[in-house]
């Protein structure tokens, strides 16, 4: 990783939908809130932040470049295109992890349709960027249900991050659509971050913090909080 004056982050946030038909969809809650946020807080930091979303109704942060997509499969063509560039891949996008084995090119009519799916996975962007990277620190997002740490630390080790940030879905007001989070930030190196409840851009400001330490551990001039 060269030295540079400015750091090129590159963020996903959103959810993707995957068409079932033009008038459905598999998709999840995100709103993309909180990669906004970092959004946000990367720009005060003084880097340079390309931002590629699914479908969100947010307002783009001043300063960033926003990529809009919509499938799994747009977003990893996006990512990729925007990955060299930069030093910092955050993903927080919640990307659907499945799409139909076939998308159907008119509505289906709800008599006639089955009602078992066909399924298949949608790429892992994460795995993808991870395998060809050359000097950029990758940092995963981790939503999870139950055993919050345990899964992120294996998410972790099995996609070889540098980060990953980790929150509780399922309870009311936080993650998904809520205005706060709760957040555990664990490195490479078995260190791990506790950011107590507070608002997606407080949180924000802290992990970009965190970020930025890491950086400059890389040679890179980060600026300052």
């Amino acid at each position: 990783m060269s030295n540079a004056s400015t750091i090129r982050c590159l963020i996903t946030a959103g959810p993707t939908r995957e068409y079932l038909d033009p008038a459905r969809f598999l998709s999840n809650p995100s709103t993309g809130k909180m990669g906004f946020a970092i959004a946000e807080a990367a720009l005060e930091m003084g880097w340079t932040v390309d931002l590629v979303a699914g479908p969100v109704d947010l307002q783009e942060p001043d300063g960033s470049i926003l990529y809009p997509v919509t499938s799994a499969d747009e977003m990893l063509q996006q990512v990729d295109a925007l990955f060299d560039a930069c030093d910092l891949l955050i993903m927080t996008a919640a990307v659907a992890d499945f799409r139909p084995v076939e998308r159907l090119p008119q509505k289906e009519k709800k008599a006639e349709a089955a009602l078992n799916l066909a399924l298949q996975p949608t790429v892992d962007i994460l795995k993808t960027m991870v395998q060809r990277r050359a000097q950029q620190v990758v940092v995963g997002f981790a939503a999870e249900s139950e055993r919050v740490l345990e899964h992120a630390k294996q998410k972790l080790l099995e996609k070889d991050l540098d980060w990953i940030v980790a929150n509780q879905i399922g309870q009311p007001g936080t993650g998904f659509a809520g205005e706060q989070n709760e957040l555990w930030v664990l490195a490479r190196d078995g260190s791990c971050h506790h950011l107590a409840l507070a608002s997606k851009r407080a949180l924000a400001g802290q992990l970009v913090a965190y970020l930025s330490a890491d950086l400059q551990g890389h040679g890179m001039r980060a600026g300052s909080v």
